[in-house]
Formats: structure tokens, C-alpha cells, sequence
């Protein structure tokens, strides 16, 4: 199988994480920028403290697909969400 192209940086190739939608030529999912932005962390921030191996252009056409297509791009993330029974408590009560 090959990888799909389904904007200039984010592909998906069905022998990646089950296919789901990522940077070309990484494993990095847009769910995983996707969540960070979600907790208020700016795209430049994403790129120069937790994915330093994206590029700007990378997150912000990732951030774009995700705005075209979040249905489907939430559905992953409630897919892998961990469950709070498997939260340590300390962890819990910093997110209340």
C-alpha cells in the first residue's frame, strides 16, 4: 500500500497508526499537534519546545486539515483518549 497525500504535508499511509492522518515522512499524528493546540499551546511554541522535528509550515497546514476535517480528526482523539480510571489521582486533581 501506498501513502495517500491529503494536503502538502499531511499524508496517510494505512501501515501508519491504522492510517490515521500524519506529517509526511514522520510518525507524528495531526492529533498530536492538534491536541496540543487545543491546550492553548501556539503553533511556534509547538514547533520550538514539544515537536521539534515539525516545521512551522507543517503544524499550520496540520492545524488547517484538522479545521476542514474535525469530525474525523476528534473521533481519533476520543479514540486514544486515556481513560480517567487509568489517571493517577495527583494527576486528576491538577486538571480539576
Amino acid at each position: 500500500m501506498s501513502p495517500e497525500t491529503l494536503t502538502r504535508y499531511v499524508t496517510r499511509h494505512p501501515e501508519i497508526l491504522s492510517g490515521e492522518p500524519i506529517i509526511a515522512q514522520t510518525r507524528t499524528s495531526v492529533r498530536a499537534i492538534v491536541s496540543l493546540w487545543r491546550l492553548g499551546i501556539p503553533p511556534e511554541e509547538i514547533v520550538t519546545t514539544h515537536l521539534t522535528h515539525l516545521t512551522l509550515a507543517q503544524v499550520f497546514d496540520a492545524l488547517s486539515f484538522y479545521l476542514d476535517h474535525q469530525d474525523d480528526i476528534n473521533a481519533y482523539i476520543e479514540r486514544n483518549r486515556t481513560p480517567e480510571s487509568l489517571v493517577h489521582p495527583i494527576v486528576q486533581s491538577t486538571l480539576a
